[in-house]
């Protein structure tokens, strides 16, 4: 099997497994061994894996607040492989250049530093603010690195579940879908977005991790006000059409998921949302949302949001319930509308709503496990970084502890 990509080259990688530490130097080292064993790095690749996150839990509890790490499975159809991801609240990095270079190490550290975390790496990013605190990103492939992988995915998110539990009750997933010029044929990408709703566990059993009618008319928004809000306009489109007038487009489908309250009864919700999101026929956000709501009938019922992105930046938005969906530049946050609802439940009449995302936007989704109160000029120098990276540290600026979080990012597509 081939590579999964988004439409014109972009990467759309699957992510499994979720497992946070805090705290927890030893504990995440041996997770790391483990899950690499178990995924087939090599006894070398391994190795490396494990003395970077050695590296980089040991920096965490000694020299940041409110530190944490994420370790967590990425995948395609031809390989897997582990990403690392780290946040702090604090106190930042002055000079990032800096702690890069080697023999730069902080003291009571194991003294091999940020640049052999670089080095041994395959996708090494940070991001840094004095007094605010630090996000990383490190990925780790099997060698020699598989050419399906060199790009940087078009979509990441990340989830945490509620202090106290260890599943979370919210999930994201992405996938690929065009339809057939002439014939009208959908055609769903084969391995994209999340497996499953991801459960973040403390635990090292990574094994066990990993054990309303969509019709109605479409509004078209047309240009946004100085304070980036919807003048929508309706447009009659016949339900499930997308494309232009040059033809059909294909589609990257995004989807953010809360089910209602936390712990394994939301997160069945989401996961029935995820499964519904991968395996539908349903090729606009509307259509989408319709498979959605039929799959959770029977379950809590879940907030949902789902986002078509195509070239240009182009994007196609149907929400449900309270997922904050929003544009987002360097200079501009534009909301995008969600209607009540609880989907499983009760749902008005499914409505589309389109927007464009600027060069070098991105599109946010995410939970009320985040507030809302965040602006563009949080994210305005983190753009530039990957949207995992990005999302993470969304979630250490705007996430609470009383509630599942769940993030989403995308970037817009040339």
């Amino acid at each position: 099997m081939g590579p999964v990509t988004g439409g014109g080259g972009h990467l759309l990688l699957d992510c499994e497994d979720t497992a946070w530490f805090r705290d927890q130097p030893e504990a995440a080292r041996g997770a790391a061994a483990a899950l690499g064993r178990r995924i087939g790095l090599g006894e070398t690749r391994t190795a490396e894996l494990v003395l970077a996150v050695a590296e980089l839990a040991t920096n965490v509890a000694k020299h940041t607040r409110d530190g944490s790490i994420l370790l967590r499975v990425l995948r395609n159809r031809d390989v897997a492989g582990v990403e690392v991801l780290v946040t702090d609240s604090g106190p930042g990095m002055t000079d990032v250049p800096a702690a890069l270079r080697d023999g730069t190490s902080t003291a009571g550290t194991l003294g091999i530093g940020l640049g052999a975390v670089l080095r041994l790496s395959d996708r090494f990013d940070i991001h840094s603010v004095p007094g605010l605190g630090t996000v990383q990103l490190a990925r780790f492939w099997p060698r020699p690195l598989p050419s399906s992988v060199t790009g940087e995915p078009l979509v990441g998110g990340i989830t945490r579940p509620i202090s106290g539990e260890d599943v979370c009750g919210d999930a994201w997933a992405a996938r690929t879908h065009s339809i057939d010029a002439g014939s009208g044929a959908a055609r769903i990408g084969e391995d994209t977005g999340t497996r499953r709703a991801l459960t973040p566990a403390p635990t090292l059993d990574w094994s066990a991790l990993t054990a309303a009618s969509a019709t109605g008319s479409a509004l078209r928004a047309s240009p946004t006000r100085p304070d980036g809000s919807f003048r929508p306009t309706v447009v009659e489109r016949p339900a499930g059409t997308t494309g232009t007038a040059s033809g059909p487009e294909p589609g990257v489908l995004v989807m953010a998921c809360d089910g209602l309250g936390h712990g394994p009864l939301a997160a069945n919700a989401s996961r029935a949302a995820v499964d519904a999101f991968r395996a539908g026929p349903g090729h606009t956000p509307q259509q989408v949302m319709g498979d959605v709501h039929r799959a959770l009938r029977g379950t809590r019922g879940a907030a949902v949001a789902i986002a078509r992105l195509e070239a240009g930046g182009r994007v196609e938005f149907c929400g449900i319930g309270n997922i904050t969906a929003a544009v987002v530049s360097a200079d501009k946050r534009a909301t995008l509308l969600s209607h009540p609802g609880i989907v499983g439940h009760q749902t008005r009449t499914l409505r589309t709503y389109e927007h464009r995302i600027p060069p070098g936007g991105v599109l946010v989704m995410h939970s009320d496990g985040l507030s809302d109160r965040w602006k563009a000029a949080d994210l305005a120098s983190l753009l530039h970084h990957p949207p995992a990276l990005i999302a993470a540290a969304l979630l250490r600026q705007a996430a609470t502890r009383r509630d599942d979080a769940g993030i989403v990012v995308a970037k817009g597509r040339p």
